[in-house]
């Protein structure tokens, strides 16, 4: 039994593949397609995920898609309507896109990838819950998905036991934690539904001087968790901006410049929607708890990815365990459409418990060898631990590493397999990888990847954090500097090698160097493209940036010895559906 769940239209399309309950492959399509947060029908993460299952398109008994779009569209008629007539612009730019395309996602399938086979719809956040606990490590837990908006919901609660769930609680559209965050990111200047992370990393270099104000005047937030936004602050149910003019008059500023300087009014601005952020995620968890006395909690929708957040439940909140799955995002609503067809419609027991999140493409040393022979790129090949010690000296040496190792990460964040590494103990690294190599702001921190054994030591933390989903403070003495935020805290990766045995071997190797079990670990790309997938996408962003070292495979490749970079060199795409 072959399941495939696709989420696409709005961002981070993705596509997640089942056999018989059991997880082949899962891939985000900005990966293949090279356009950041693409949300175009998924065609090469689908042909990816048949090439790894050795399957056709013909094979897959089911295909899921992950949110119903009739439910959807009748919310955004029905918004409009109730807005007329400020919602003419932003209705007449919309319509073309949902009756070309959004509307029949039968024909849209049939037409880009030629799928006629059985096509069921899950709600979207029935595909959130379902990415969140069906997967999960526990038999029973607590669920909670907030995000923008689905198809009425923004925030659900549920239940789940088994293979099934329920879902007993939502606030709807227009209120929405996580549309409050996004209208944040827009008034400081940064990309909606890209760019809210940048929030989160700006907040800790302000105060959280407007929470106040916001609590006043924007969210109306109850004991129980249940808020309401006042809507008349707010643009983003009628218009194309978030915020309208209320707004900037309410805070006594206009919106920032993309790009333009941050003033202190900024950071702080970044740090009171956090609080807020905050407060509110953990009333809903106390709610939650105190409607279920679950010990355990499954979290996804994008407003679970927000680390510092998940951090405070950790340390703060009412459960015991916390888990959130790797793509908690919109991408994740691929797997979660797929794992609910398999579970609760055909009613098959739980088989997956995600242990890791490499679901992607992976290439040999011979495929790589191939490629750099192409490219007439000197390397020198070496016995894999051999490979593994030469590149802890060169990080010792604080060489800044591309680190290209195995099957490529589910989710938004590098883990090991596409990362960027450095020496965590050098401040300059902080500078040098941000500025000279990510070519990104100056205020972004680092995240640490920590041997889990030694994550005590280095950190304030008691578990295991595999996926970059929690944060916690540096513990004080700790010669780290290059992964310390301005506040003290780090977005923390533990890893071990049952997860990704020659990334964990490097850092023990770093760590028999240097006594340090920590290094830097950073996303293989550049602003505003996405992580790099291919040897091909690898070897471009070395080439292109300050980056001293390229381990491919078993594969290393110094910057000095390199050929000037031949950029129009014709690179066959592995994964293109014909």
């Amino acid at each position: 039994m072959n399941v495939l769940g696709i989420s696409c239209f709005y961002h981070d399309s993705a596509a997640a593949l089942l056999r018989d309950g059991e997880l082949v492959a899962a891939a985000h399509e900005e990966r293949f397609s090279r356009k950041r947060h693409d949300a175009g029908i998924p065609k090469h993460a689908v042909a990816y995920c048949l090439e790894e299952a050795g399957i056709r398109l013909a094979d897959v008994d089911t295909l899921v898609f992950y949110d119903k779009p009739f439910v959807k569209f009748e919310r955004i008629l029905m918004t409009y309507l109730a807005t007329f007539p400020r919602s003419l612009p932003s209705f007449a730019k919309a319509m073309p896109l949902w009756l070309k395309e959004k509307l029949n996602v039968r024909k849209a399938l049939e037409t880009e990838l030629g799928f006629e086979g059985e096509l069921l719809f899950a709600e979207h956040h029935q595909s959130h819950a379902a990415s969140a606990f069906l997967p999960s490590p526990f038999e029973e837990a607590a669920i909670l998905t907030i995000d923008g908006v689905g198809e009425w919901a923004t925030t659900t609660q549920g239940v789940g036991r088994g293979n099934k769930f329920e879902l007993i609680h939502e606030v709807r559209f227009p209120h929405s934690l996580g549309l409050l965050y996004s209208a944040f990111t827009y008034y400081l200047g940064f990309k909606v539904n890209s760019a809210e992370y940048k929030v989160m990393g700006a907040a800790p270099y302000g105060k959280p001087r407007y929470v106040e104000t916001i609590f006043d005047h924007l969210v109306d937030l109850r004991d129980d968790g249940s808020f309401k936004l006042n809507m008349k602050y707010f643009a983003y149910d009628y218009g194309l901006t978030m915020t309208n003019k209320r707004f900037e008059k309410l805070f006594g500023q206009p919106r920032r410049e993309g790009e333009s300087e941050m003033q202190e009014f900024h950071w702080d601005m970044a740090a009171s929607v956090q609080k807020v952020t905050e407060e509110v995620v953990l009333r809903i968890a106390r709610d939650l708890h105190a409607k279920t006395g679950m010990k355990n909690l499954c979290m996804a929708g994008g407003v679970a990815l927000n680390c510092v957040a998940n951090g405070r439940l950790i340390r703060e909140g009412p459960f015991e365990n916390l888990w959130v799955q790797p793509a908690a995002g919109d991408a994740g609503g691929a797997l979660g459409a797929a794992l609910f067809a398999e579970h609760c419609v055909m009613n098959r027991p739980r088989k997956l418990q995600m242990e890791h999140a490499y679901w992607g493409p992976q290439y040999s040393d011979e495929e790589i060898r191939k490629f750099l022979e192409l490219r007439e790129a000197p390397c020198r090949a070496y016995p894999r631990d051999e490979m593994i010690r030469e590149t802890a000296r060169h990080l010792e040496e604080q060489k800044v590493i591309g680190w290209f190792q195995g099957r490529m990460e589910w989710g938004p964040r590098s883990l090991g397999s596409r990362s960027i590494l450095a020496d965590a103990r050098n401040e300059e690294n902080w500078k040098r990888v941000n500025l000279k190599i990510k070519f990104r702001e100056s205020f972004r921190p680092f995240a640490p990847a920590v041997l889990a054994e030694k994550a005590d030591q280095w950190f304030e933390i008691d578990r295991e954090s595999p996926y970059m989903l929690l944060v916690c403070q540096v513990k004080e003495g700790v010669n780290a500097p290059a992964i310390t935020h301005v506040d003290g805290s780090a977005r923390l990766q533990t890893v071990t090698r049952d997860s990704h045995s020659e990334f964990y071997d490097l850092i023990r190797a770093f760590d028999e160097r240097t006594g340090c079990p920590v290094v830097i670990n950073t996303s293989f790309n550049v602003r505003g493209e996405p992580i790099v997938c291919t040897p091909e996408d690898a070897y471009l962003c070395f080439m292109r940036t300050q980056m001293d070292v390229l381990v491919l495979g078993n594969q290393i490749l110094l910057k000095e010895d390199q050929p000037e970079l031949v950029e129009d060199f014709d690179w066959r795409d592995r994964y293109a559906l014909d």
